[in-house]
């Protein structure tokens, strides 16, 4: 269901820095994210969880470890603001009698950034935010119980994958499905030996996809952890070039990625070489995501030809994975 701004009575009762703003609806993809504004006082964003995503103990996992950011790194990452009763987190009672939680956070300058953009610059810094924050949950004690979601080939790739089941993605055809079955044995065979040990897998973003990304000026900040779990770290490359996987400027982008994560912890020959696979994993979660979400005004945009090009994308993978082998 789309919440519009007049369901957020309830919800703007919660924090007294909503009184008297005005709310607008400026994205709704896996939640809905609203700004208030109001004159001479400073904007926010307030998020609106989706139901049965995450859960009050996810929520809660991902602003600790957000928090630990701010404390222990200089990530430019949103501030989530406590509402009257001094709580992050908040629950409200839609008018259709609905609970959902929410998070209010302070507003950051910037734009997202498009495709059709020079966006090599902007790659270089992801990877290096990305490496800050990989090296950050290698030595971070998690609290006792944090609890995220996994994002693993079987949570990802099976039929009751967290995102759905990419055999309901749109155009799933017969021809196609053949060459995304094949795919999806690679895939789990290739991370399988690839491995989850801790130098490769832990706690990342997830989702640093332009659409969570504000530019201003030379100031690039990063925002909703939402999708933040316990996944291999050459993951977060891929969650960056999220939906525009075919496009020409990926290769460049790539090498700069590398070029800004090398900049601050090396990666090896091994992790370079996942960065295909996380893009075709990526992709197929992908796939998956805009079955289980065709109400989104995202999902609807890419669409279009998007099994295609995923099957397009395995087809080159398959071929390169079977000239390795010999």
């Amino acid at each position: 269901m789309t919440l519009r701004e007049s369901d957020l009575a309830a919800a703007m009762s919660l924090w007294p820095q909503l009184q008297g703003a005005t709310a607008r609806l400026v994205n709704h993809s896996e939640n809905h994210t609203f700004r208030f504004d109001a004159p001479g006082r400073p904007s926010y964003m307030l998020r609106v969880h989706r139901p049965d995503y995450q859960n009050g103990d996810t929520i809660s996992s991902e602003l600790m470890w957000m928090a630990a950011l701010r404390r222990d790194t200089e990530l430019p990452i949103p501030v989530p603001l406590s509402g009257a009763d001094g709580q992050l987190l908040q629950r409200f009672e839609t008018p259709y009698g609905e609970g959902r939680f929410a998070v209010l956070f302070d507003l950051l300058p910037g734009s997202e950034p498009t495709p059709e953009q020079d966006l090599v610059g902007l790659f270089r810094v992801l990877g290096g935010y990305a490496a800050r924050m990989h090296l950050h949950v290698m030595d971070w004690q998690r609290p006792e119980g944090f609890q995220r979601q996994a994002w693993t080939a079987e949570s990802i790739l099976d039929a009751d994958g967290l995102w759905g089941d990419w055999r309901n993605g749109p155009d799933v055809d017969a021809t196609l499905r053949a060459t995304l079955d094949r795919l999806d044995a690679a895939l789990r065979e290739d991370l399988a030996a690839y491995g989850t040990s801790g130098d490769r897998y832990g706690l990342i973003h997830a989702d640093m996809r332009l659409g969570n990304v504000l530019v201003d000026g030379e100031h690039v900040s990063l925002i909703d952890f939402d999708d933040c779990g316990f996944c291999w770290f050459t993951y977060d490359f891929a969650a960056a070039i999220s939906f525009h996987e075919t496009h020409a400027s990926v290769p460049a982008l790539k090498a700069a990625w590398l070029d800004g994560y090398r900049g601050v912890r090396p990666l090896s020959a091994s992790d370079i070489a996942t960065l295909d696979t996380m893009i075709l994993l990526r992709r197929m979660a992908l796939l998956a995501w805009i079955g289980s979400h065709a109400e989104t005004t995202l999902a609807q945009t890419h669409a279009p030809g998007f099994a295609k090009g995923t099957a397009d994308l395995a087809e080159r993978y398959l071929a390169v994975r079977r000239a390795a082998q010999g």
